[in-house]
């Protein structure tokens, strides 16, 4: 539903494109939504896949070469040191240190492949969201009026369509605002991962949408990519190129999010912040995109009914006397 009332403005757009046949414009939206989202997905799963099944391969082979660490390392703050020991313990004695640490590593294995197995379901449930939301946007004039009357017949006319407008609104404010800048500039780092060599490159990505939904910066994820493609990567103009890419990826959102959400979301960050929280707590990573659009609407029409009241009252107390 809400990938069907964000995205019905530019189906209806495609639909005139094509003679006005609604089913037409359903087809052809479905198909490039799969190719412009599906294809990406599945390079930056594919990539994740491989570089956990290498890694694994590699350890249970017990053939291991870590590159020695540079001095640099043990001078980050707070953990520099300790990440410089340890790193100094898997170049000179891999496999006594991998045996020192196999509770951890085996412990932080399964939860990530279950983490990432939860992630890939999200993912397909997303891509057939997709479809159904075309589906849905073929017969979208018919489901707006019949959810008009249904609006009218729960709050009145005047109030029913008010509040049909302001949720309609919201949720291609935050939609778009929000999730959609979020979204745009994961793929974007993601490929940018992928294509530098940076290992879990489709994880990271992943973490990046979601630091993008709770409106966290996406430079948290790729500054320290970053800093790992200087100690991987052996070519420094290509170090240097892609370094450029991600940084600029980066700051996607700077100049997304003026483009995409128009006036700006109307509800405070706070509440989106929470809703996408609850979301994730309650439904999972389909959660962070449901709960971010459920509460920003429910904050609207709860701010429209206080205004409504306010202004109610004020009209009253401003009626002359007799």
């Amino acid at each position: 539903m809400i990938l069907a009332v964000t995205l019905q403005p530019l189906h209806n757009k495609l639909r005139a494109n094509l003679g006005g046949s609604a089913g037409k414009a359903s087809w052809v939206f479905s198909l490039t939504a799969l190719l412009a989202i599906g294809v990406p997905v599945v390079m930056l799963t594919l990539s994740f896949v491989d570089h956990a099944t290498e890694t694994y391969q590699t350890m249970h082979e017990g053939v291991i070469e870590v590159p020695a660490p540079k001095a640099a390392v043990a001078e980050w703050p707070l953990v520099g040191e300790r990440i410089y020991n340890v790193w100094s313990d898997l170049h000179e004695n891999p496999q006594e240190t991998l045996h020192r640490f196999q509770p951890q590593i085996k412990s932080f294995g399964l939860k990530m492949a279950k983490s990432a197995g939860g992630a890939v379901t999200s993912v397909l449930l997303f891509l057939v969201a997709f479809i159904v939301a075309s589906v849905m946007m073929a017969y979208g004039e018919a489901g707006a009026a019949s959810m008009e009357r249904a609006m009218i017949a729960i709050a009145g006319k005047e109030r029913g369509c008010k509040i049909q407008t302001l949720a309609t609104a919201t949720i291609r404010s935050v939609a778009m605002g929000v999730v959609g800048v979020a979204f745009i500039q994961a793929l974007l780092l993601g490929v940018g991962f992928m294509f530098a060599g940076i290992p879990a490159a489709g994880l990271l990505a992943l973490l990046a949408m979601l630091l993008g939904i709770l409106q966290l910066p996406a430079l948290l994820i790729s500054i320290p990519a970053i800093a790992l493609l200087w100690q991987i990567g052996d070519n420094q103009v290509m170090n240097t190129i892609w370094t450029v890419y991600l940084l600029i990826a980066g700051f996607a959102d700077n100049v997304l999010k003026p483009m995409l959400l128009g006036r700006g979301v109307d509800a405070p960050m706070p509440v989106i912040l929470l809703g996408a929280l609850g979301g994730m707590v309650g439904m999972g990573l389909i959660g962070l995109f449901a709960g971010a659009v459920v509460l920003a609407v429910c904050y609207e029409l709860l701010m429209a009914w206080i205004e409504e009241g306010h202004a109610e009252a004020h009209a009253a107390d401003e009626e002359p006397a007799g």
